[in-house]
């Protein structure tokens, strides 16, 4: 590898970075807040709704998910200390907002904190009446932070049985999320009818599909599109009956599962919701700084919920197909892929997803980043990965086999030992997924 080349290489993949935390910093909670959500004179505006905060008896807030705490945060800034309610997060908070009671939960499967957390959700919501506010504050992860059994049998350990097989399962997020919804007193709207009669409003930084806002943090709050049936059949199709633990395994063999609010309910009269950001917000906001450097930009998210494998073909694919028509490209693609994971080394879907690419496009000069925006990628501590063309050589120099590290589902350690992972820290954000891919 020549000099230039090498040197090249190196600033493509800074450009990649830079492209990453441009998008992150504009679709941020709080320049959603200040672009949405405004207060002056005692009336709150969420986006098109205007609400009088002062002919309420009582406006309580209910924040849960990764973004739990900057939502509240951004909620204070915009609307001021007016407000009472419930945080729960997987993440300590910085400072905490007076008036709020704070809970960790776990992620990604519940702890004992998830269980009170929504124990106290469920005994606050249920005193409000029909002259109070609720205002619920919904981002993902919220699926295993905040969680309280719909079956008394079900215990926190069998919970988190249950969970787990979900997660390794690699059932896209909407159908795994069709199980817990119906296995959750909180989830699939049962939070909106513990709330009702109250007025309700549901502002949501989504980590799912945009045409199926219910299934962010299981949709607590809005009427659930799933079914039993539904449950059934996923639950078959990935194999995941034997898995589960004796008192879930039963609720499915007896036909016990009880069906979760769906449109029209009574529960949903007084409701409405909002999607202050997205996976979209993302994509825009990667695609602007990507031409504001001069690419010539495309988008495709067709491969969400692919498995990597696939989708790193298919994108590449793309991404060779748009060279010819430009010498300087760049393909985005947002949502998720999917991994079902069977090694025991240290990673992510993002990882797992650049390392699949590297091993593909050795030699050639061509740039891929893959990252949460959450920034937490697996069970390793990065966002995710960037890899390009010498990313394999580099690597063999250093005694790393891409291949033995891709079986494996050890891609972090490759990645950490070369100095390509993608590090943020907790980003107090969460809209899925990002990728990024250049040719030069």
């Amino acid at each position: 590898m020549s000099p230039d080349r090498g040197a090249l290489a190196i600033e493509m993949r800074v450009t990649a970075r830079a492209i990453f935390e441009g998008a992150l910093t504009e679709a941020g909670i709080d320049r959603a807040f200040q672009r949405h959500v405004h207060c002056e004179r005692g009336i709150l505006r969420v986006r098109d709704d205007l609400y009088d905060l002062g002919s309420y008896t009582q406006v309580f807030v209910v924040s849960i998910g990764k973004a739990a705490h900057t939502l509240v945060n951004a909620l204070e800034m915009q609307a001021g200390s007016r407000f009472e309610g419930i945080v729960a997060s997987s993440v300590a908070p910085a400072s905490q907002v007076r008036g709020f009671r704070y809970f960790q939960g776990g992620h990604p499967t519940p702890n004992r904190e998830s269980i009170r957390a929504a124990q106290a959700m469920l005994k606050s919501l249920a005193v409000q009446n029909s002259s109070s506010l609720v205002i619920f504050l919904l981002s993902g992860g919220g699926s295993s932070i905040a969680e309280e059994p719909i079956d008394d049998t079900i215990t926190l350990d069998d919970l988190v049985a249950a969970y787990r097989v979900l997660v390794l399962s690699g059932a896209p997020i909407a159908e795994i999320n069709a199980i817990r919804k119906h296995l959750s007193a909180i989830k699939g709207g049962r939070l909106a009818q513990a709330a009702a009669p109250a007025q309700q409003v549901s502002l949501l930084v989504s980590d799912v599909p945009d045409d199926t806002p219910d299934a962010l943090a299981s949709g607590p709050t809005m009427p659930d599109s799933t079914s039993v049936e539904d449950c059934h059949r996923v639950a078959m199709k990935y194999g995941m009956l034997e898995q589960f633990p004796a008192s879930v395994r039963e609720l499915f063999q007896h036909h016990a599962i009880e069906e979760t609010p769906k449109s029209g309910d009574p529960a949903f009269q007084r409701s409405r919701w909002w999607t202050l950001l997205s996976n979209a917000s993302l994509v825009e906001a990667s695609r602007a700084e990507a031409e504001r450097l001069g690419f010539a930009v495309e988008v495709d998210n067709g491969c969400d919920d692919w498995d990597y494998r696939q989708a790193s073909g298919y994108l590449l694919q793309k991404l060779h197909k748009m060279r010819e028509r430009a010498d300087r490209v760049c393909l985005i693609s947002g949502g998720e892929v999917t991994v079902k994971v069977t090694g025991g080394g240290v990673g992510g879907r993002n990882q797992q997803f650049v390392l699949a690419c590297a091993n593909q496009i050795r030699g050639e000069d061509i740039t891929v980043l893959s990252a949460g925006t959450d920034g937490i990628d697996g069970n390793s501590p990065a966002a995710g990965a960037v890899a390009d063309g010498t990313t394999v050589e580099r690597g063999r120099q250093r005694n790393l086999d891409a291949d033995a590290s891709l079986a494996a589902f050890n891609a972090y350690e490759y990645f950490q030992a070369l100095g390509d992972t993608v590090m943020t820290g907790p980003t107090g954000n969460n809209l899925r997924d990002l990728r990024i891919l250049l040719a030069y």
